[in-house]
């Protein structure tokens, strides 16, 4: 591999880096200002606005929870970001080494069907949390 190739490789990899710095930074900064607190951050718009739990609700608290190592009280607060976490990382380090190798980021997970599936199942989600048998379900 040439110089220019390495060069090249290297500033594909620029967006992996800025994703990282991103979720680090923003991790920190969950970590070290307690959302539990009021007035640190702004509320949920939707919430705010309707009363009713949006898919993302509790994900802020779930960061702090993680950030502390207290696992169980982070599944509790979006039991469904949580499950998802290890996808998310899954599908961030297959990008980081298909574009160090030079090749396009593809995956199963990137099908019509299970897109469409998973929007289907965050639309359920979001309507179930906020029905009264589903108290575990909210934050």
């Amino acid at each position: 591999m040439t110089i220019v190739q390495q060069q090249q490789r290297r500033r594909a990899l620029l967006p992996h880096a800025a994703v990282l710095a991103a979720v680090g930074a923003g991790t920190a900064v969950v970590a070290g200002v307690d959302p539990n607190e009021p007035g640190h951050y702004p509320a949920c718009p939707f919430l705010f606005l309707t009363g009713w739990y949006c898919p993302g609700c509790g994900a802020t608290r779930l960061v702090h929870a993680l950030a502390h190592g207290r696992v169980e009280t982070a599944f509790g607060l979006n039991p469904l970001l949580f499950l998802l976490l290890p996808v998310f990382g899954y599908l961030f380090v297959r990008w980081t080494a298909l574009t160090a190798r030079g090749r396009p980021m593809r995956s199963r997970l990137f099908a019509r069907p299970v897109v469409f599936g998973f929007i289907g199942l965050l639309i359920v989600y979001w309507i179930v949390r906020n029905l009264p048998f589903a108290q575990p379900l909210a934050p």
